[in-house]
């Protein structure tokens, strides 16, 4: 075998041959460079040695140290890479070439030769690495400690789980507590929503989006493998919910002892149940003063078929119960039914996005395992990619060597836009045929918005930050759409107006976007009638996301609105108020039962459009805070629809228009137009405010005029003077009552359909 190797900074050309007695001899090609004296060194005084790691694992760094250490270079702040003499090598960081290197270091009052060769990392050369080997009686193992090394956990010692509970029951502070309990981070009293890491999700004291950690926790004598994937409780964030699950074998149902079950409770229970995964019940804050755990306990006994035995007793705050709740991750929940030996085939989850490197898919490994550099194919999209890293939340990304059968994790691959990374997707090797994985059903929007730039110049840059906010939310809806207001701009879906409402917060803060946001509207259907207006529109039943865009009555046929299926426990004590709110909300009750003594569970029908904005809020007011409401689609039903325009001094302002049902028209309008008195500005013209249905007014409202005093330099004088020039301002305010736009503020648009 021929290298090219330095002794003490001399070059020289060698001959390495390697006899039978396992000794390596060096025969110099150029005798006159040499300077140093191989015979006093005898086979027993001889040791030769490799580095082998994985990339990045500081091979090169490591072999710069030895050589600094034995006196083979001088110590110096510039040794970087002293070995890898290729510019290509320098140039990106790695190892190429096997390069070897004779050290000579006195232990004992003698001299060894400690003859290296430092080796490629990469799969690419393991050629480089085998020939290496051949030369050697031993290697250096060099792990990186910062790395997690997967291998060492089977499938049948992972577990996938994730925790899922109503708003408010504890969910981030039972992550935080497992997290330090296995040793993930130290315990600290500052640990409080460790994996709540968006800014909006830290205000306002919610999880808006699922986050992964992986934990290790060693049971009997044996290190686990615990993915934690903890998700929102707000049932307008449930597509998160769904989506973590299908990456999970079994789940955490976290209850308030205090509360008791709730409605997202059940219908967390009922989505775990139906994803047949493996159900842990757990009662939390079993330490407040008013917790009724045994109370509770007896209710999860009727209402989901728990036994007593089952439910565990913690309270995430103290910690009190926590390594109880490992060891029934541990028992309770099964491993992923994996196989190592056969295809990858992983399952794209979840997405963010890192301004430095791109897209960042989260995997769901089913078969096989994925390693960096290694070529791997979205099945979807049919696009080919090169692993740039793996690894794992622990809690923060940490690069591990590959991703294994059974284990989650997180994936860069120079994937850049949305259309790219599809949530869903199949990850495959190139070149190897799979089957692909069963995907996510289409989240289903509740509620429509428009977003416009206030600038059209920012419109590239407001595209820009949607695609990039989209790819950590899934569950919206895009499409084009323009206003001869606002200019070009987008139509968004989303599951309810708290998403909405935290989507445009994430879109000031994360991207420092200004935009305006219309009045969000909720979907309905009309079948229109006559041969030359199906042809016109292409169809015979539209789907009208923008109110504007709802054709002329005499086309219409029949009118279409969606409905709801809700969920509603309340203390019986307020039953009479709630059914007067369902009889206002124009709700039809189809069930009533009690869960207790105490609460009665109903089951509701109501219109999208009469729960969608405050009705939550109304329902907490009327029952003190005790009542907990949830709801499902429930498709379309017949309706009898109208359409509200608002005029500002006989000028529409299409952004305001309003579908609703006819029997609310004029109160809906006269509520419009009082939010709007109350939500603009004084101009210095006044504003007549019109709510029409065609062209009859249903509803009007006048803002005074911003009025300047001109008689106050009038001191005495004639009449006809001040009359002079009062008469000479209602003139100017009348022409610029003409001429003047009408500027209506962002929070007007979310104010006139609140209550």
């Amino acid at each position: 075998m021929e290298f090219h190797s330095s002794f003490h900074d001399v070059s020289l050309d060698i001959l390495f041959v390697l006899f039978p007695n396992g000794n390596t001899t060096y025969i110099i090609i150029d005798q006159a460079s040499c300077s140093i004296t191989l015979e006093r060194f005898p086979p027993e005084r001889i040791r030769n040695f490799s580095i082998i790691a994985h990339v990045d694992h500081g091979k090169s760094t490591l072999a710069d140290r030895l050589l600094e250490e034995t006196g083979t270079i001088t110590k110096d702040a510039q040794n970087k890479q002293v070995l890898d003499k290729l510019q290509v090598e320098r140039e990106r960081g790695i190892t190429v070439k096997a390069q070897t290197a004779s050290l000579i270091h006195r232990h004992k009052g003698k001299d060894y030769l400690l003859n290296l060769i430092d080796t490629p990392g990469h799969v690419d050369f393991n050629y480089e690495v085998a020939r290496s080997l051949a030369a050697c009686q031993g290697v250096i193992l060099l792990i990186d400690a910062n790395q997690i090394t997967l291998e060492r956990f089977p499938p049948e010692r992972i577990r996938n789980f994730s925790i899922i509970a109503h708003v408010d029951h504890g969910k981030s502070t039972l992550a935080d507590r497992l997290l330090e309990e296995t040793g993930t981070i130290t315990k600290d009293a500052q640990n409080k929503q460790v994996l709540d890491k968006l800014q909006v999700e830290r205000e306002r004291g919610i999880t808006v989006k699922a986050q992964t950690a992986s934990l290790i926790h060693r049971h009997k004598g044996k290190d686990y493998l615990l993915n934690l994937i903890d998700t929102p409780g707000h049932v307008d964030f449930n597509y998160e919910v769904a989506r973590s699950l299908a990456a999970c074998q079994g789940v955490i149902l976290l209850i308030d002892a205090n509360q008791g079950i709730q409605a997202q409770t059940v219908a967390n229970f009922y989505l775990a149940f139906e994803a047949e995964l493996a159900i842990i019940p757990v009662l939390n804050k079993i330490d407040l003063k008013g917790a009724k755990p045994e109370e509770v306990a007896q209710h999860m006994t009727s209402l989901f078929d728990f036994d007593d035995d089952e439910i565990l007793k913690i309270s995430a705050k103290t910690g009190a119960g926590i390594g109880g709740v490992l060891l029934a991750i541990i028992d309770r929940i099964p491993a992923p039914s994996a196989d190592p030996s056969a295809p990858l085939q992983a399952l794209l989850f979840d997405t963010w996005f890192n301004t430095f490197r791109g897209v960042v898919c989260f995997l769901a490994v089913k078969n096989g395992a994925i390693r960096k550099g290694e070529k791997v194919k979205f099945h979807q999209t049919g696009k080919e990619y090169e692993v740039q890293e793996v690894g794992v939340m622990h809690p923060e990304e940490t690069k591990t060597d590959a991703l294994h059968a059974g284990q989650v994790g997180y994936l860069y691959a120079n994937v850049k836009t949305t259309k790219e990374a599809k949530i869903g997707e199949t990850v495959h090797h190139t070149n190897v045929a799979v089957s692909p994985l069963p995907g996510f059903k289409e989240a289903q929007p509740m509620v429509y918005a428009g977003v416009y730039p206030t600038d059209q110049s920012q419109h590239s840059v407001l595209k820009g930050a949607l695609e990039k906010l989209l790819l950590t939310d899934a569950s919206v809806n895009l499409s084009v759409d323009s206003s001869s207001t606002l200019g070009h701009g987008w139509r968004l879906g989303f599951l309810g107006l708290l998403h909405l409402d935290v989507f445009a917060q994430r879109l000031e803060q994360e991207f420092d976007a200004n935009v305006v946001m219309t009045t969000p509207n909720v979907p309905y259907k009309v079948k229109i009638g006559g041969t030359k207006n199906i042809k016109f529109y292409g169809r015979d039943e539209l789907l009208i996301l923008n109110p504007c865009h709802l054709p002329p009555e005499s086309m219409i046929v029949e009118c279409q609105e969606p409905m709801v299926l809700s969920t509603l426990i309340t203390p019986q004590e307020y039953l009479g108020d709630i059914a007067t709110l369902v009889m206002d909300r124009r709700g039809e009750q189809i069930d009533q039962f009690y869960i207790d003594n105490e609460r009665i569970m109903m089951k509701i029908i109501f219109p999208l459009s009469e729960v969608i904005v405050d009705f939550f809020d109304e329902l907490k007011s009327f029952t003190s805070g005790y009542a907990s409401f949830d709801y499902e689609d429930h498709g379309y039903r017949v309706t009898s629809l109208t359409k509200l325009d608002v005029y500002f001094n006989g000028k529409q302002a299409e952004e305001l228009t309003q579908l609703c049902h006819i029997t609310k028209a004029r109160s809906k309008a006269k509520h419009m137009a009082h939010k709007l008195k109350e939500s603009l500005p004084q101009q210095l013209f006044e504003i007549a405010i019109q709510v029409k249905t065609g062209s009859r007014v249903l509803a009007r409202d006048n803002i005074k005029a911003r009025r300047k005093d001109v008689l106050a330099k009038c001191y005495g004088g004639d009449i006809t003077r001040k009359t002079k020039l009062l008469r000479k301002q209602a003139e100017g305010k009348k022409k610029m009552r003409l001429i003047g736009n009408v500027e209506v503020p962002k929070e007007a648009f979310i104010n006139i359909v609140k209550r």
